[in-house]
């Protein structure tokens, strides 16, 4: 039902006592349902007017004819109510108003007839209804309970035991509901009366001033009124529950007016708080129902707070919800209460709008029954109208005699139906629509067979008949199902069960027997048909029986009904037939008969008549249908018996199946699989051989590209030159015969420069490298692979497999030694060294790609094991020799020309120039007929070995080893590694040096001995008259004895040596190997051979010149601990791990404003500059200056420093040059300052292009006078030049966010400043680079002080502003232009693309490996040089050994007798490099040495006496390429004390510079370096070594500035400030013009010195270039100056003198400042020591 507003009435009562004592005027006026009130305060105002249902007059007498009594009210309110609650709807009556107002008398009145109030009323006639009802089929049951709401507390008032309170529960259905409430039965209304009376009793009553009997509390009389009707026809019972409230509510009241206190004014409290709460549910539910809020959804705000007091809890359901509710509203006609009357009718008013949605309360089901009932009598009456009720039978329709008895038989005969044969469609529809039983309908219409024609036509002329028709069908199946008993649903289910196996059991799915689990059982007895699947998991998943008799196997669209259904291509409509008989006895016999033309195979065989089926036969269908037939009785007597033939032992399956199928039929798989791959292989070869073909022409199309980019490159850069030498024709040059001489030279020695070449490779096989170290890394292989350089020289000669073919065949030719680039292969895991080509090396790196893509399939627990390794199954290793090569050594035999017996003590030399040890070898000639002395047990003898020397072989090596600087090479040396057998057995005793001396031949006279100077010699007399013992022709016999080897590391164990003449390596003489431990006495060999010889010429010629090669071997041990093997593995690269980062040197931004000018080539060095820069950023501040921005030196690196800048303020950059004053740099001004890379990283990728690159105005420039703070001591003497330029920068015109906002926390910012100066005499502007790093506060945020390393902990004496710069160190290099053409310049210009910085896969695991580059081939050289001078050194040891030999054997007496001790010839060594002996051989007389002679005599005797103080002993590392061949020597030969005589001469400088230093890399001589090999030039050139040693005069340099001035190039490099500190400190400085002297904090870090004002300074003041500057100690010029520890420093500018604060500190100062000085200062202080000490 629609919902309906609640029914509303309003009643006045009577004056009460109290009114008529005060003579109250009555101001309620009643017209119809209008209720009209007037305010007695205001007569003339427009009296309110209310509408409501009712209006009850009630305040007037009986008698009045407008009169409302109790009996009206009733009739009105009570009687509706009633009926609502017959018809099973939900029933509310309360009545609202203040105390005293009537409530309970409308609701319950009094005992006097005619004064009963609703409440009686209602329950008496509820009573007098039920008596009234004469249908059986209805029954009636009350119930009643009556409960009181009092202080907001629930009291049952019907039960005297539930004296407490009850509790208020809410259900999820039944809504709020009293637990405990109790429910009394009653039969009449007597009951209900005794109930209500003893209730009325219990309830809280009490007087206040408006109302002697005023309610305090709420009343709610609930009836429970069920009504119940049983339906005979269909045998259900429905019933009606109703809900009947009746509410007395107590009165509203105001304190003040009925005097409340205490207890009452506690109740009246919660009386109107529950009151008021009843207030807020009405106006909002009347809120929601209103007009305007009607159609809207409900929001949030549309709360109804029913909760808030039990009251309205309750009553829920009541107001607005399912029930029907109806409000009387007691008035009070006083004018003294209006304002109470007042409110009342409004809240009436408001209730009036309140709308319920109340319902029936019955069952659904019930309902739906009714509704139905009702629609098919509808329908019947129409069909009756239209004169088709014969239609329906009367007993199929409900109501008739059978349509129960149908009912019950309906699903009974269901259950039947399913075993019988399937019925007519038609029926089945009827059946269907009408809802009956089969046999019910089939009966119906064969009664009505005859008039179905009739009756058509009947329906179709009768409008609507047929849709009402089969309205009625419908309606009477739904009343069917509805009234169905669960009894009736369970046979039913139970029979569509039934159905349900039965079509299972067609599909092949069967169901256990206990009922409940669906899947494929086989069976136990019943032959069946199983499916085979290629997958393992589909198969026997279907099942089908072959029942007894036929069963049928095709398609579902056959003509007949087929028992197995299959479908595919090959599946015909009748596929086959199984036909299963009983034979012989209970067997059953399952035959197949195919049909026609279809594709049937059994076992593999096709089957084209009946066959005989057996359990486990495959039988196929189609091309698809694969099964098994199974006959389990079958089964089982067969396995009694012997197994089927055909059945296979192995797991029948559908691959097996499908395997016999293709068996049986001829088809060969196999075959057919291979025909199939050699298809695909053939197909995959030719998609191939068209990508290859794709790929490379593809690659010659991007070489042709670049080419043409290269050559566009070149020709942009370069156009002059071109063009020049397009211009210039080439004209023949008329050249003298020296003119010829000197281009031949120069062009050999070109010819064989492989500077470039080597560069070249370098840079081009970098990324193979990089490739090579990443793969190793990965896979974990422990081999490292760098860069080499080898030269074929007489230390290092080259192995064969190392040459390439051409280089091969030019070895006889080629005038200087041959370099080439090799892979190092330093193989960690086995200790060894491997030396690759670089196309090794690509080879290889293609095995380790493999490798490296197989890497997945190998599990990482395979370790290799060493017998791979050896065996070279592995790319990255190779077979390496049990021993290995320790060093070379070289022995020269010109003593045998006298003859004269020498013991020489030679140096082991690496391949690297590095000493290794020394060896102790004695030669000296002996008889023919002179047997070898028995030495003993511990002398290892062999016996003469004979040797001849052919003129021709030796010619031709004569011609192929030309010497080059001094050092002789050989042609055909290579090195051969001999695997020696056999231990050497330790020397038990070893003969001494004396007396493997004395072993000699009778004295030479003193006429025959004659000896001129090294430089010159001249022949006497013929060869043959000379030297006796050297008749060409006659039997030479001489020995060699190799004695000792001492000071060989223990890294090398089993040392053996082996030596040979150069040019017959293949004649080599061997000694057994002996143990080594690296302690104790030194290794004793005492290996002696006899060597016989037939004298030739060439013999002759090679004791005179060429030595004897000694090879020593040793089987390499690795260190169990790595730090010591840390030379071995990285000899030349020192270790860069733990040295702080530095930031990468940038190239300069390129300028925006000045054109691009073509960069002319630099030719020789004209001078060089040291340049101090300081960077300052300043910002504006609040007074209008700009201040220096505060730099963070935290590093604790010069050169660095992080600019801490603000947001958003202007800024200025501020440059200041600081150098020397020179006539050749002059700065004319600032072309332009750019600015731009901005970054968050200190790498930056110089190949794109910047687009955010700003160019600043330059707001000043020029040169200015220092500030105090940067004014040293030394500008009062010599001031300094210092020119300063400064430009706006506005930051945000870059456009770039790490600019414009604040940097996050752990980032800084990176940009490039690049400033293009221009200069005089110079052809284009010089360019300034650096690097800023900066970070960015926010503008309000305090910046601290400038910060340091160096003042961290203490409060530095300097001004922060000093500190606010950043400095860098740059050097300006001022060259000439070089001339375009030349052959080097065109060489150079050739570029080559460097591969080291492409991007290689796995490169960011090799943890800082680079591969090296340019500074390869500087160390190299120095490599060279070193192993040059070694050489000169060894044959300078054999000429003075061998003249102070000789010297002794002319003095008579006892000492001509002693042998030379090998001590004194190890004290020995001279700079000197030449034969003793003239080209001829002759022995020259012996004159007296002139002046000059002794005095270089006494010179070389001084100079060979120094030796090193192992103090000074630790190496040092590299920086620049001077300081690098400098300090590396150093290390090389400091590393032994015993080493100290080898260099004495040729490596330590002179007393007052360093002699090399001073020859190749002095100021006054700065040339670029030359090759260190020299060519065999035709005329030697005479080194100037005196000019080269003076300084350059005043005069000198006068004369320099009057030559005309020449256009020069400027180059400005940055220099990288080394991490190394090698000594800081302070020293004091002698002021220029004063007797002071200042103390100033200087720290070294090679090859510069930084010079502070204190150790707390940040700014470096002043630099000083170690590499060109001269170190001066004298100590007669401290006894002159009078000053302790003073030392001079010298450069081209000034000179400075030092003084250091202690004796060692000076020495300190002095090795951190030059090395070698310093060593050789301490060499001679210990000298003097230890003669003092003698004396």
């Amino acid at each position: 039902m629609a919902g309906a507003s609640v029914k509303v009435a309003v009643r006045v009562r009577p004056f009460n006592s109290r009114e008529m004592s005060r003579d109250s005027k009555c101001i309620i006026q009643m017209s119809g349902s209008t209720t009209t009130i007037i305010n007695p305060k205001q007569p003339k105002e427009t009296p309110k007017s209310f509408s409501f249902d009712y209006s009850y007059w009630s305040h007037t007498s009986p008698e009045d004819i407008n009169y409302a009594s109790q009996k009206q009210v009733y009739h009105d309110i009570g009687e509706e109510m009633l009926q609502h609650a017959f018809e099973g709807y939900n029933v509310c009556i309360f009545a609202y108003g203040q105390t005293g107002a009537g409530k309970s008398y409308t609701m319950m009145g009094k005992q006097e007839k005619e004064q009963q109030g609703i409440i009686p009323q209602l329950c008496e006639d509820l009573f007098s209804r039920i008596n009234d009802t004469t249908n059986d089929n209805m029954s009636y049951s009350v119930e009643v309970s009556y409960m009181e709401i009092y202080c907001e507390r629930v009291r049952d008032l019907l039960n005297p035991k539930n004296k407490g309170n009850l509790r208020v529960r809410e259900h999820p259905l039944l809504g709020p509901y009293v637990e405990d409430l109790s429910k009394l039965a009653v039969t009449s209304y007597n009951d209900i009366q005794d109930l209500m009376d003893s209730g009325n009793k219990a309830r809280t009553v009490a007087a206040t001033n408006m109302n002697e009997t005023s309610s305090r509390s709420h009343a709610v009389f609930n009836i429970i009124f069920t009504q119940k009707r049983h339906d005979a026809e269909t045998n259900i019972t429905t019933e009606k529950v109703s809900k009947i409230s009746l509410v007395d509510l107590a009165g509203s009241e105001r304190a003040d007016s009925t005097g409340a206190k205490g207890t009452r004014l506690k109740e009246g409290a919660n009386i109107n708080k529950s009151l008021t709460t009843l207030g807020k549910v009405i106006s909002a539910l009347a809120e929601m129902d209103s007009g305007p809020n009607k159609n809207k959804k409900k929001k949030k705000t549309d709360f109804i707070p029913y909760r808030d007091s039990v009251l309205t809890w309750l009553l829920r359901e009541n107001l607005g919800g399912n029930s029907r509710t109806a409000m009387v509203a007691a008035l009070s006609p006083a004018d003294i209460n209006y304002d109470e009357t007042l409110s009342t009718l409004r809240y009436a008013d408001r209730a009036k709008q309140i709308r319920c949605n109340a319902v029936i309360n019955e069952d659904p089901n019930n309902k739906l029954i009714r509704e139905l009932k009702d629609e098919v009598t509808r329908l019947r009456d129409l069909l009756y109208a239209q004169g088709l009720g014969d239609i329906t039978d009367t007993n199929s329709v409900p109501g008739g005699p059978k349509y129960t008895s149908d009912l019950e038989n309906n699903n009974r005969n269901h259950g039947e139906a399913a075993l019988r044969p399937a019925p007519d469609p038609l029926s089945t529809v009827t059946n269907a629509l009408v809802g009956m039983s089969p046999s019910s309908s089939l009966s119906a219409l064969s009664s009505r067979a005859a008039s179905v024609s009739s009756l058509h036509e009947r329906i179709l002329f009768a409008p609507g008949s047929e849709e009402a028709i089969e309205r009625l069908k419908e309606t009477e199946k739904i009343i069917a199902e509805l009234n169905e008993t669960w009894e009736e649903k369970l046979r039913r289910t139970e029979a569509i069960r039934m159905e349900r196996e039965a079509l299972l059991a067609e599909m092949g799915v069967a169901m256990r027997e206990d009922g409940g689990t669906l899947g494929v059982f086989s069976p136990k007895k019943t032959p069946h048909l199983v499916n085979l699947n290629e997958d393992p998991l589909m198969s026997e998943c279907l099942l089908y029986y072959i029942k007894d008799g036929i069963t049928r196997v095709g398609r579902e669209d056959a003509e007949k009904r087929q028992d197995i259904v299959l479908s595919g291509h090959f599946i015909k409509e009748e596929h086959c037939v199984f036909r299963s008989d009983m034979r012989g006895g209970s067997e059953a016999v399952v035959t197949l008969e195919p049909c026609e033309g279809a594709d049937t195979y059994v076992n593999g065989k096709k089957v084209t008549e009946p066959s005989v089926l057996r359990s486990g036969n495959r039988i196929i269908m189609g091309k698809s249908h694969v099964f098994r037939f199974n006959h389990p009785e079958q089964a089982r007597q067969e396995r009694e018996r012997t197994p089927c033939a055909e059945t296979p032992a192995e797991p029948v399956d559908w691959a097996f199946a499908q395997r016999e199928l293709l068996e049986k039929q001829g088809i060969d798989m196999k075959q057919e699989m291979e025909q199939r791959l050699q298809e695909l292989e053939d197909q995959y070869r030719r998609e191939r051989e068209e990508a290859t073909y794709l790929l490379e022409q593809q690659r010659l199309d991007y070489e042709s590209k670049l080419e043409a980019l290269q050559k566009q490159m070149e020709s942009r850069y370069y156009p002059e030159v071109a063009e020049e030498e397009e211009e210039e024709p080439e004209d023949e040059v008329q050249w003298t015969e020296r003119e010829c001489e000197l281009a031949l030279w120069a062009f050999r020695k070109w010819k064989w420069y492989q500077f470039t070449s080597l560069r070249d490779l370098l840079w081009g096989n970098a990324i193979f490298l990089k490739e090579a170290n990443a793969i190793s890394v990965e896979l974990k292989k422990k081999v490292q692979f760098q860069f080499v350089l080898l030269t074929d020289t007489l230390y290092s000669p080259l192995p064969p497999d190392l040459l390439p073919p051409e280089a091969a065949k030019d070895r006889e030719t080629r005038p200087f030694p041959r370099t080439i680039v090799a892979v190092e292969v330093q193989d960690q895991k086995n200790g060894a060294t491997h030396y690759w080509t670089l196309e090794k090396l690509r080879q290889r790196l293609d095995l380790m790609r493999e490798m490296y893509d197989r890497a997945a399939e190998v599990p990482s627990s395979v370790v290799e094991d060493c017998d791979n390794v050896v065996t070279g199954g592995d790319p990255f290793y190779d077979r390496f020799p049990w021993f290995r090569l320790v060093g070379r050594a070289f022995v020269y035999l010109s003593n045998l020309l006298y003859p004269v017996p020498l013991v020489h003590r030679v140096a082991i030399v690496s391949e690297k120039g590095e000493v290794k040890g020394f060896l102790r070898v004695a030669v000296q000639a002996i008889s023919a007929d002179e047997e070898a002395p028995d030495y003993g047990s511990g002398v290892r003898q062999s016996g003469t070995a004979k040797i001849s020397f052919d003129d021709q072989h030796f010619e031709k090596f004569q011609s192929e080893s030309c010497p080059v600087g001094g050092m002789s090479r050989s042609g055909t040396s290579q090195e051969e590694l001999r695997i020696v057998e056999g231990q050497g057995q330790g020397a038990d005793a070893g003969p001494s040096a004396d007396e493997v001396n004395n072993n000699t031949c009778s004295a030479v006279p003193p006429d025959s001995l004659l000896l001129d100077s090294p430089e010159k010699a001249v022949l006497d007399g013929p060869l043959d008259a000379a030297l006796d013992h050297l008749r060409l022709g006659s039997t030479f016999t001489f020995r060699v004895t190799v004695l000792q080897a001492s000071s060989i590391s223990a890294e090398y164990a089993d040392i053996f040596c082996q030596f040979n003449f150069i040019h017959r390596h293949d004649e080599a003489f061997s000694t057994e190997p002996l143990k080594n431990t690296g302690r104790g006495p030194p290794l004793g060999f005492y290996h002696v051979q006899n060597i016989a010889v037939e004298v030739t010429k060439s013999f002759i010629e090679y004791i005179k010149s060429q030595p004897i090669v000694f090879e020593v071997f040793g089987h390499y041990q690795q260190h169990p601990f790595p730090p010591l093997c840390k030379d071995v593995l990285s000899p030349l690269r020192p270790s860069r791990r733990h040295f702080p980062r530095v930031m990468p040197l940038s190239k300069p931004v390129p300028a925006t404003k000045l054109s691009t000018l073509t960069r002319p080539c630099p030719g020789p060095c004209h001078c060089k500059y040291d340049l101090l820069v300081y960077f300052e950023i300043c910002e504006l501040e609040a007074n209008g200056d700009y201040i220096p921005a505060v730099v963070d030196h935290r590093g604790g690196m010069p050169c660095v420093g992080t600019f801490l800048l603000h947001q958003g303020i202007q800024r200025r950059i501020t440059v200041t040059l600081l150098h020397e004053t020179g006539s050749h740099i002059r700065w004319k001004e600032v072309r332009e300052l750019v600015v731009g890379r901005i970054r968050n990283t200190p790498e930056t990728d110089e190949s794109l292009i910047d687009p955010n690159i700003l160019s600043l105005n330059i707001l000043s420039s020029g040169y200015i006078h220092p500030a105090q703070d940067d004014r040293q001591f030394l500008d009062s003497d010599i001031p300094r030049t210092f020119y300063q330029f400064e430009a706006a920068w506005d930051s945000s015109m870059h456009n770039s966010l790490l600019l414009n906002r604040v940097t996050p926390y752990r980032e800084k910012i990176y940009m490039t400043l690049s400033a293009y100066i221009e200069m005089e005499n110079c052809t284009q502007p010089a360019v300034i680079t650096k690097d800023f790093c900066m970070v960015f506060y926010s503008r309000d945020a305090k910046l601290p002080a400038s910060r340091s390393i160096r003042n961290l902990f203490g409060s530095g004496t300097l001004r922060a502003s000093e500190g606010n710069r950043v400095t860098g160190v740059y050097e300006l290099s001022l060259c000439h232009v070089a001339d375009a053409g030349s052959p080097g310049m065109q060489r150079r210009r050739r570029r080559v693309l460097d591969t080291s910085v492409a991007y290689v896969r796995g490169e960011e695991n090799l943890a800082g490996w680079r591969p090296r580059s340019d500074s390869l081939i500087l160390d190299h050289q120095w490599e060279l040089e070193k192993l040059s001078l070694l050489q000169e050194v060894e044959k300078t040891r054999h000429y003075l050994l061998l003249r102070e030999k000789l010297e002794t054997a002319q003095r008579p007496g006892p000492e001509a007798l002693s042998p030379i001790s090998s001590e004194d010839s190890e004290s020995r060594s001279s700079s000197g490099a030449s034969s003793p002996l003239s080209a001829e051989g002759c022995p020259l007389p012996l004159e007296a040495p002139s002046e000059r002679q002794r005095e270089l005599a006494v010179k070389c005797l001084r100079l060979l006496t120094h030796t090193f103080n192992r103090e000074y002993t630790h190496s040092h590392v590299c920086i620049s390429a001077s300081e690098s061949k400098l300090s590396e020597m150093s290390v090389t030969l400091l590393r032994d004390p015993s080493m100290s005589p080898l260099g004495a001469t040729t490596l330590t400088p002179s007393s007052t510079c360093p002699s090399l230093v001073e020859g190749r890399y002095s100021a006054t001589d700065m040339r670029t370096p030359q090759p260190c090999s020299r060519p065999a030039s035709p005329e030697p050139e005479p080194v100037p070594e005196a000019d080269s040693k003076k300084p350059s005069s005043p005069v000198r340099v006068a004369e320099a500035d009057k030559e005309p001035q020449r256009l020069l190039v400027p180059d400005i490099q940055e220099i990288r400030v080394s991490p190394i500190v090698s000594k800081k400190g302070y020293l004091h400085f002698l002021e220029p013009h004063t007797a002071g002297w200042a103390k100033r904090f200087v720290v070294v870090r090679r090859p510069y010195a930084y010079m502070y004002n204190s150790d707390k300074d940040t700014v470096e003041r002043f630099v000083l270039n170690l590499s060109t500057a001269q170190v001066e100690y004298s100590e007669d010029q401290q006894a002159m100056l009078k000053t302790p520890n003073t030392f001079a420093v010298c450069t081209e500018h000034r000179g400075i003198l030092l003084q250091a604060s202690s004796d060692k500190d000076m020495h300190d100062w002095l090795y951190a400042f030059n090395p070698l000085l310093a060593g050789t200062i301490r060499s001679k202080l210990s000298r003097r020591r230890s003669a003092q000490m003698r004396v």
